[in-house]
């Protein structure tokens, strides 16, 4: 099992910057593909992006390219997801998962563990 928790979310007005942060715990958090989803309301849950287990190979949803970065430290069982730019179309909770099995998986149904989400509000 692992467990985790989502952090960072909050209100920001439309241009600003949010970190969130996903902290793992249970099992080795290097072995695991890390992803990040955003779920608006009414909506179905979308991948955001995606970092390999070394963090060099990396997916972003190409809407989001250029304004949002993720990033892991293995050593904190930490990831990261850098919003800059924020539009009120970015608003969602926004959660992270694991996942054992695939290489750089960008469907929800490759994920095997989520954590409950933080919600992000950006207003115009």
């Amino acid at each position: 099992q692992v467990q985790l928790v989502e952090s960072g979310g909050g209100l920001v007005q439309a241009g600003g910057s949010l970190r969130l942060s996903c902290a793992a715990s249970g099992r080795t958090f290097s072995n695991y593909v890390m992803g990040w989803f955003r779920q608006a309301p009414g909506k179905e849950r979308e991948i955001v992006a995606a970092i390999h287990k070394g963090g060099v190979l990396t997916y972003y949803a190409d809407s989001l390219k250029g304004r949002f970065t993720i990033s892991r430290d293995d050593a904190k069982n930490t990831v990261y997801l850098q919003m800059n730019s924020l539009k009120p179309e970015d608003t969602a909770v926004y959660y992270c998962a694991a996942s054992a099995t695939y290489r750089l998986p960008t469907l929800r149904e490759q994920y095997d563990y989520w954590g409950q989400g933080t919600q992000v509000t950006v207003s115009s």
